[in-house]
């Protein structure tokens, strides 16, 4: 009798080893990028960084790997190196405004989130967690029309770096809020900044794009004071009235967005769209999402590069070199997302 044996690296359907070696080998380029280089270590971006923090661990337990990734450590290492840059001045000596203290903006609410996940389950916070969030809450925009958010990056490239999205950075705050313990959000002078900061997502989230609006799903799925069921509801129904028939997402389906007449053609479902929907999905725990959210991750299962691992996607924005770091930025982020919402669905 043949025993079939599946080993944990190449399931029957995707590849979590090939997924991992794509991502871990777009860090090595990243390390080595003179515009990545920051204080104590590599930036950390929405695209690369982020989702690799994210996705890498989530893929090193499937994978029976015991030890993090020497970039793993590396970008934790870098964002720990940068906590007591607490003004744009101090983290950007040489940056122009307003980039510098956008700069600062994203960097404080990715420390809290980064600092603050691989901490879930915790009834403390580590004292390089309070620190980010110190950070964090004495960043917070305190008035105005933007009251309980933070300065974010504005320079005309969708889906992360544009006017809008000062709210999906806010949602990434409200998710790391979502992940510290209770015990902390208690605390009065943090509830008032978590009050703020709900109050601003409330107001605002008429006017954001789906995929920013998903993006707080996402953050009420740890902190529900962000998003009243009610609109989580129809959140998810909005979602499913884009999706498909072949189960993904587009690109457009996720917008609107600002135009961009330069950039690369895009039709059909999007490897992106796709793979970020259906995370969201996964943790928003809809019941009735299940046909639909079945449908997303048979799309993804179909459509890995089995030989380098990657999602393809590209730039909503502007054509890039052939070779250049910007070219892959969406295969990035369509690459960490893909690997959470199918390990999640294992």
């Amino acid at each position: 009798m043949i025993v079939a044996v599946v080993l944990p690296g190449l399931c029957s359907d995707w590849s979590p080893q090939r997924a991992a070696e794509f991502l871990d080998a777009r860090q090595k380029e990243w390390f080595g990028w003179p515009t990545a280089k920051s204080v104590g270590g590599p930036c950390v971006s929405c695209h690369t960084g982020l989702t690799y923090l994210l996705a890498r661990p989530a893929l090193r337990r499937a994978l029976g790997e015991k030890e993090p990734t020497s970039y793993e450590r590396g970008l934790q290492d870098g964002l720990r190196a940068r906590l007591e840059k607490k003004t744009a001045s101090e983290l950007s000596p040489n940056g122009k405004e307003p980039f510098a203290s956008q700069k600062l903006g994203v960097e404080a609410i990715l420390s809290a989130l980064l600092l603050t996940v691989g901490e879930r389950g915790s009834e403390t916070l580590s004292p390089e967690a309070k620190q980010a969030f110190d950070r964090l809450w004495s960043l917070q925009i305190a008035d105005g029309k933007a009251k309980g958010s933070w300065q974010w990056f504005n320079l005309d490239l969708d889906p992360w770096e544009t006017p809008d999205s000062a709210f999906y950075g806010a949602s990434l705050a409200a998710l790391a809020a979502g992940y510290a313990p209770s015990g902390y959000r208690r605390r009065p002078d943090v509830r008032k900044h978590i009050g703020d900061l709900t109050e601003y997502l409330l107001r605002e989230q008429q006017s954001q794009p789906l995929h920013n609006r998903l993006a707080l799903l996402w953050a009420s799925s740890r902190l529900p004071e962000a998003m009243p069921e009610s609109t989580r509801e129809s959140v998810v129904q909005e979602l499913l009235k884009r999706q498909q028939p072949d189960g993904g997402w587009t690109l457009e389906s996720l917008g609107s967005w600002g135009p961009h007449p330069e950039a690369p053609p895009s039709s059909g479902s999007n490897s992106y769209a796709t793979a970020f929907a259906a995370f969201v999905l996964e943790q928003a725990r809809v019941p009735h999402a299940g046909a639909g959210l079945k449908r997303s991750l048979d799309w993804l299962r179909s459509r890995q590069d089995r030989e380098r691992g990657y999602w393809s996607a590209g730039s909503m924005n502007k054509p890039y070199d052939e070779g250049s770091m910007q070219i892959r930025f969406m295969q990035d982020a369509a690459t960490g997302f893909a690997s959470l919402a199918l390990l999640e669905s294992r």
